[in-house]
């Protein structure tokens, strides 16, 4: 059984509150990572992100099996959270949020996600980027039309744009991981929303990786060098990073402004 060494960071950014998310649970047999990014009008964005955090939670706590069904039952759990929310009135009705789902089986070293929206999972192996999931969004879709290069998806004005999100609708485009990936020791999982990665390149995250003493100091260097880079009003920003293999106890960072759900 691989030991899994995790740190998460979330910051409000350059925003009067911060909509972002994330949490965890683990066990000694399995665990769950969530990033969630909410929006919608008057302030229900951090209503979203948060429900979506612990209704995945939750759910993986009371039956921790990791797979490819399990990983679409809990998203479309999260995703019916946030609709009968919405159908109760309790919050606006432009109220959705992306998610990434990380799932770790640690009986069997084997790992399954999933994702909706534009919230990152990101696989370095061997110090290098060796997977990065699809965004569900609409620059996303022009660069795989061939109607422009990966560099738009940082830099063009509409790249907010999603093509799908929790609550946005019942039937929701969700990408799932179909076979599990076989984890090795070495192997580090960052999850990050848009307000992280848009600033932090994967040239940056290699790097910093490189000259980094633990997951939760590779996050504090991430996030020194994206405020760097930001202007006033920026996005909020928050990475979760699972390292597998550490023998070194859990190490949990976060800011001031922090707005996650707590590990259970």
């Amino acid at each position: 059984m691989l030991d899994l060494e995790t740190a998460y960071l979330t910051d409000q950014g350059g925003r009067s509150r911060n909509e972002d998310a994330c949490g965890y649970w683990s066990s000694d047999t399995s665990g769950c990572w969530v990033v969630s990014d909410g929006a919608g009008g008057h302030g229900s964005g951090d209503m979203a992100s948060r429900l979506v955090v612990s209704r995945i939670l939750e759910s993986f706590s009371a039956n921790a099996h990791v797979g490819s069904d399990r990983a679409v039952e809990l998203l479309r759990s999260a995703n019916d959270a946030v609709i009968n929310a919405k159908r109760s009135g309790a919050t606006q009705d432009d109220m959705h949020a992306t998610v990434a789902m990380l799932m770790i089986d640690r009986n069997r070293d084997e790992a399954i996600w999933g994702h909706a929206g534009d919230t990152r999972i990101y696989l370095f192996r061997d110090g290098q980027v060796a997977y990065c999931t699809r965004d569900h969004s609409l620059v996303q879709n022009l660069i795989d039309a061939g109607y422009g290069s990966t560099a738009m998806i940082r830099s063009h004005p509409q790249r907010s744009l999603l093509t799908s999100a929790i609550g946005s609708a019942e039937s929701i485009e969700l990408s799932v991981a179909g076979t599990p990936l076989r984890i090795q020791q070495g192997d580090v999982f960052l999850m990050c929303t848009d307000g992280w990665w848009e600033y932090v390149e994967e040239t940056d995250m290699t790097r910093l990786l490189a000259h980094s003493t633990s997951p939760a100091d590779w996050l504090q260097q991430m996030s020194e060098a994206l405020r760097a880079k930001v202007s006033s009003g920026n996005d909020n920003f928050t990475a979760i990073c699972v390292r597998v293999g550490s023998d070194e106890p859990t190490t949990i960072i976060r800011t001031a402004t922090t707005a996650t759900t707590e590990p259970a």
